[in-house]
């Protein structure tokens, strides 16, 4: 029995009710370990990381360990990345194999690698091709489907809709729309007006805002254009406890600097537990630059974090970084 078809999810439900916060797949990032920080703060809707078709083709079992799940996890999903007809038809058959509660199909990555073959935002942009790619999701799998879009123009609404329509026609239960164009990367204003425009012509059907979700303030104007929820990305990099900010409202006390570095190292010790103390730490190092950013950590400790190697270093520099008075955050 997959997640999707469980007694407390059946397949008609809604994917994900009023006031959800998720957490997106991030290449690179949201494997297991990541996924548990945040649960521990309060995070239950999770992504893999973002998973290539290509990948999955010709190096499944490289690629096969983004795709694990805990036992802990009530609920996963997976994103699917690829514009190839031939390797989304391999990966969806092969991540047939595995249970998740949503597959997700990403037409909203903006970085060159990947629009360069003409995936993520790119092929969002060509919708008939797009479409066509999404079509071989019901035919294939046996999950259910979502997808995360960009919006195509910042003046005008209608090719965005069309891609919606498309999608939700297809058999998308809940669609992602990141409010900037692909050229905008992550910076700039979000067009929540196109957002609202994606709401209202897909009654029924949740739709999860994105972009510059950072706090709960931040979260704001998605939620006032209608969205069912939001989606966090760059927002809870290193910042686990923005769950619990949502959960608990003006009640909400950041964190200390022990709370900091006692998350911190638990990641990173569940890293270690994972892939072995050499391949943890060289990823850790650019873990701890996100748990100190912004944060107030001096110059010296984060180029301390920046060249970790061993668990002793590790627990050294977490000694080290406790003991530093934190100011307010804003």
């Amino acid at each position: 029995m997959t997640g999707a078809e469980s007694a407390d999810t059946p397949a008609t439900a809604p994917l994900y009710p009023p006031g959800a916060v998720l957490m997106a797949p991030l290449s690179g990032y949201t494997d297991l370990p990541y996924r548990r920080s945040m649960r521990r703060h309060g995070c239950r809707y999770a992504f893999t990381e973002m998973v290539d078709a290509a990948s999955l083709y010709y190096a499944r079992e490289r690629a096969a360990h983004m795709l694990v799940r805990g036992e802990d996890e009530d609920f996963l999903g997976v994103q699917l990345l690829g514009g190839c007809h031939e390797f989304l038809k391999a990966a969806l058959d092969i991540l047939n194999e595995y249970d998740f509660d949503v597959l997700d199909f990403n037409l909203g990555c903006p970085v060159p690698k990947v629009t360069k073959k003409c995936a993520g935002a790119e092929l969002g942009r060509h919708v008939e091709e797009a479409l066509a790619c999404f079509a071989l999701f019901p035919q294939r799998s046996r999950h259910r489907l979502s997808a995360k879009i960009r919006i195509l123009s910042e003046t005008d609404p209608e090719p965005t809709l069309t891609l919606a329509r498309g999608l939700a026609e297809l058999g998308a239960c809940a669609i992602t729309v990141h409010g900037r164009i692909k050229d905008a990367i992550y910076s700039g204003p979000v067009y929540y007006d196109i957002i609202a425009e994606v709401v209202k012509t897909l009654p029924g059907i949740p739709v999860i805002g994105n972009g510059s979700v950072r706090s709960r303030q931040t979260a704001e104007p998605h939620f006032a254009a209608g969205c069912t929820g939001v989606m966090a990305a760059r927002g809870a990099m290193g910042n686990p406890w923005l769950f619990e900010e949502f959960m608990l409202g003006d009640a909400f006390v950041p964190p200390d600097a022990a709370a900091v570095c006692d998350e911190a190292g638990r990641h990173i010790m569940e890293m270690v537990a994972l892939y072995g103390e050499t391949p943890a730490l060289r990823i850790a190092r650019k873990m701890l630059h996100d748990y100190f950013k912004h944060r107030g950590f001096g110059g010296a400790l984060r180029l301390q974090a920046s060249r970790i190697s061993t668990v002793e270093e590790l627990q050294k520099l977490l000694t080290e970084a406790r003991q530093v008075v934190l100011p307010p955050r804003e």
